[in-house]
């Protein structure tokens, strides 16, 4: 059989020097055996079981260069099994990434440290996406892969040609998410998608047999994956299994049978190597076995001498696609796309349609309010990629002009999630984690308790990911509890760091998206109704909603009360204070449409869009966290409980948000103030 040469040989045309591969990985392995026992915590298994597959994967296979970590063309690594963060930690020290010396291993799980617990993104260089939540690494990283296609699409194999590499554990492919991952990846064929299955066969309560026995070779492979079974300890077959990947047309899985806590004398392959130190004694004695003879968090110098040529060899890959780029008639474009900003042209547009409908002030719905402004802004930039969660026609997230990205043609900007509400929203992640294109998707606000884990991490890592959630109350009626959303937007308010928008009409849904789109640090999630809403917005000549919450109608003379409120209830509230000022009682009305952006403004603007009168909060959701707004002599009008079925203009009466109820509210207060 002819010797296949790796990667790296072939880029930098020099021979391949590299010493014993059992060394570097033992170098790889006892480093994470050092850096759990001085934490004492942590998670040696996975790094020590799979330290020869890694050092094959990276000394011969990936491209990567540790000295520019943000290299566009870079090959992508999402360590899926998080938990086995020591394993990344060690192998960017040996390749000689420059924020990760010796030292951070050494405070590895310490406040402070880029040796996080878990790989977090922003945290170290080189970390591509935070993972921990199982499932989560391997199904952003179909996200990955699917922005990799779209560029190489628009910008062919000059600019734009890596793959994506994951380790995942047992715990990945035991989530349901990846289910939906694997699929969605086998149908869209992301052939540059490459996962290395930790087939340990161990979880935290022991054997993986007490809770499955799914062949996961055969599951995968109904997929459209080709997949295949190597020793993990068997360099030439990782290697060679490795190439036919590369060589595929279809997503691969590569099970590497391997040891959990391999060395190990008498943990190695018990669930008791997956989440403990080993000891002193069995690390001694795991040094010992292995034929390490060196002191914990030292390498020798030929070992790390060659971990560290492995890590320059990426630099010529590097070099060259710069020359590449140099020289490409795209390169202007091609750095406008990759910075993924939707700049002067989305806001310009988007502030003219805003006044177009302070003018026709038409009466909709906000989703449609949001299908139209998505209009304004997929004409007025090329950067967004939508989708939806096989709701496209009820979220109204697809727009004139969008193909469908699919299997052989990745140029589309609509992507059909199918029914898979969770995979969509990770998979926006990696999308966004990848660059080059802003991304969002659409499913029902009442599924975001489907997608609560990749939301959260969404808003964790600070990526610019769009949640378009519709039918965000009981306005949406027949179809009944199971999908009236009551404590939906209170669950998504407590998550740090996320823009919950929940618009009042047409104009309002159009700031909100500008806001979403010119906010790169941060998700959103727009919450929209299915019921027609009027616009109540005369004056569009500055985003308002910027503010987070604003006097949309103020009293002429001091106030007697105030109304705060969201979305479908505003024009509630606006009709409620039209009807109490012909009682004599002077009510403001506060439009609230996003409360984090509200929080942010100083105290005294707060307090001026708020009044010192009795307030009455209007939501047709739960009341947890409006008391923070109305005060201890406040009131509410929204659900104590979950919904019905039934026309959504009989829902709310039944449950009592009326105009009527309101007046009520306030008559009481100001009785009493």
């Amino acid at each position: 059989m002819t010797p296949t040469l790796s990667l790296r040989q072939v880029e930098s045309a020099e021979p391949d020097t590299t010493p014993d591969l059992a060394e570097m990985a033992n170098a790889v392995r006892m480093l994470a055996v050092a850096g759990v026992e001085a934490a004492k915590s942590g998670h040696p298994g996975m790094p020590m079981g799979m330290a020869d597959v890694a050092t094959v994967l990276f000394s011969r296979v990936m491209r990567i260069d540790p000295a520019r970590p943000d290299w566009p063309d870079r090959d992508r690594f999402v360590l899926s099994a998080g938990h086995g963060s020591m394993l990344q930690y060690a192998l960017h020290h040996l390749l000689g990434y420059a924020d990760m010396p010796i030292e951070e291993l050494k405070r590895f799980r310490q406040l402070g440290s880029k040796a996080a617990g878990h790989p977090e993104y922003g945290h170290a260089a080189g970390i591509e996406t935070t993972t921990g939540p199982l499932g989560q690494g391997i199904t952003t990283a179909v996200g990955m892969a699917l922005a990799e296609r779209h560029l190489n699409a628009r910008f062919g194999d000059a600019l734009v040609d890596h793959r994506t590499y994951v380790i995942a554990g047992d715990g990945c492919l035991m989530e349901g998410i990846s289910q939906e991952a694997i699929d969605l990846a086998g149908h869209l064929k992301l052939s540059r998608l490459v996962v290395l299955w930790d087939d340990n066969g161990i979880s935290i309560d022991g054997s993986t047999t007490l809770s499955t026995g799914t062949d996961q070779l055969a599951r995968v492979k109904a997929s459209g994956w080709a997949v295949e079974r190597v020793d993990a300890y068997d360099h030439e077959a990782i290697e060679a299994a490795l190439n036919r990947a590369r060589a595929s047309d279809r997503p691969t899985l590569i099970a590497c049978r391997s040891v959990i806590g391999y060395g190990a004398p008498t943990k190695a392959g018990t669930c008791g190597v997956h989440g403990a130190p080993l000891g002193m004694e069995e690390a001694q004695a795991t040094a010992q076995a292995l034929g390490w003879d060196s002191p914990p968090f030292t390498v020798p110098d030929d070992i790390r001498d060659s971990w560290r040529a492995v890590g320059r060899a990426g630099r010529q890959a590097r070099e060259a696609w710069e020359r590449r780029l140099a020289a490409h008639p795209a390169r202007a474009d091609f750095w406008r796309v990759m910075a993924t900003e939707p700049g002067a042209d989305v806001v310009d547009a988007l502030a003219a349609y805003r006044q177009e409908l302070a003018e026709s002030r038409p009466k909709m719905a906000t989703r449609k309010a949001s299908q139209l402004v998505l209009g304004v802004v997929n004409a007025a930039t090329d950067l967004t990629v939508g989708g939806s969660a096989d709701l496209t026609h009820s979220n109204l997230t697809q727009t004139k002009g969008m193909d469908v990205m699919n299997a052989g043609h990745y140029a589309g900007r609509y992507i059909h999630y199918g029914i898979r509400e969770h995979a969509m929203t990770a998979v926006m992640n990696g999308l966004a984690l990848h660059g080059g294109v802003i991304p969002y998707g659409g499913t029902f606000l009442v599924f975001s308790d489907y997608a609560r884990g990749a939301i959260r991490l969404s808003a964790l890592m600070g990526v610019r990911v769009i949640h378009v959630l519709t039918h965000d109350s009981i306005g949406l009626g027949e179809d009944g509890p199971t999908h009236q959303p009551v404590e939906h937007l209170a669950m998504l308010r407590a998550t740090p760091n996320l823009h919950v928008f929940r618009p009042a009409d047409a104009v309002e849904t159009a700031e909100c998206w500008e806001l979403a789109l010119t906010s790169p640090g941060t998700p959103s999630a727009l919450c929209l109704s299915r019921q027609d809403l009027p616009t109540l917005r005369r004056d569009a000549s500055w985003n308002r909603s910027a503010t987070g919450a604003y006097i949309l109608r103020e009293t002429p003379g001091p106030r007697d009360a105030t109304l705060l409120a969201t979305g479908s209830e505003v024009a509630l509230a606006v009709e409620a204070a039209e009807r109490l000022a012909e009682e004599g009682i002077a009510t403001a009305v506060v439009s609230m449409p996003c409360w984090e952006l509200f929080e942010r403004q100083p105290p005294a603007n707060r307090a001026i869009v708020l009044g010192n009168a009795p307030r009455v909060g209007v939501e047709a959701a739960v009341r947890f966290g409006w008391d923070r707004w109305l005060g201890d002599q406040g009131a509410f009008i929204g659900m104590g409980g979950f919904g019905a079925s039934a026309p959504a203009p009989d829902l709310y009466r039944h449950f009592g948000i009326t105009v009527d109820a309101i007046m009520a509210a306030v008559r009481a207060r100001v009785a009493h103030a």
